[in-house]
């Protein structure tokens, strides 16, 4: 078994600690020519595949480098919008390699937040079946 991540959060629900065993499993690059095939959009602070999966290239996987070169959200190394670089017929061919993007601070306090949440309706959960369990069987026939 494999332990992908590691999240502890207090009893208040605030993050306290996180690990992740970050290995990317699916990455693809490719080299395309103008026009691009693929739709891409912004998302989060990244630009991912809205339509048209191929060569293992799926939606909702980013663009994680552009001609060898790691991008920085939407930006290209050298500050471009990577949207307008794309669009530009002179680039061309380039060299796209894409996967799953890492979870952002945020995303990684929405899921903290999630267990907690999990957490608290479980323990409310079990305090209501003991309540049961003592007031007797319910249902047909009691």
């Amino acid at each position: 078994m494999v332990i992908f991540s590691v999240y502890v959060v207090n009893k208040a629900g605030g993050l306290i600690y996180q690990y992740d065993n970050y290995v990317p499993r699916a990455e693809a690059e490719k080299t395309f020519s103008y026009p691009l095939d693929l739709v891409l959009k912004h998302h989060d602070e990244k630009v991912v595949v809205s339509f048209g999966q191929r060569d293992g290239i799926r939606v909702g996987h980013a663009v994680l480098s552009i001609n060898g070169v790691d991008v920085m959200g939407r930006s290209t190394a050298d500050g471009k919008d990577i949207l307008e670089y794309l669009r530009d017929a002179a680039n061309y061919p380039v060299s796209i390699r894409f996967g799953r993007a890492r979870l952002s601070s945020n995303e990684k306090l929405m899921l903290a937040s999630m267990f907690h949440s999990c957490e608290l309706f479980d323990q409310n959960l079990k305090s209501a079946l003991e309540v049961a369990e003592k007031a007797g069987n319910f249902g047909t026939g009691s």
